[in-house]
């Protein structure tokens, strides 16, 4: 959940936070089946179970607003 400083500090609105750290999921575990060759629950597993993953959550990180190649280069 987003606190008022972590809104005042990314910008944005839980919603749009929310939004953003979703395209940002689906987009690793697009890349990790496609072009990594892993199952959907490979890679579902691999991404939601990972620590990247909770900072990814963290919004207070910025990483919502980086490329899912860049934060997938840390899983």
């Amino acid at each position: 959940m987003l606190t008022h400083e972590d809104m005042t500090q990314t910008n944005v609105t839980p919603q749009e936070f929310k939004r953003l750290k979703e395209q940002v999921t689906a987009r690793m575990i697009q890349i990790l089946t496609e072009e990594q060759g892993y199952t959907l629950e490979e890679a579902f597993d691999r991404v939601y179970t990972s620590p990247i993953y909770e900072k990814l959550s963290n919004a207070a990180t910025g990483l919502f607003f980086q490329s899912p190649r860049y934060v997938l280069s840390y899983l």
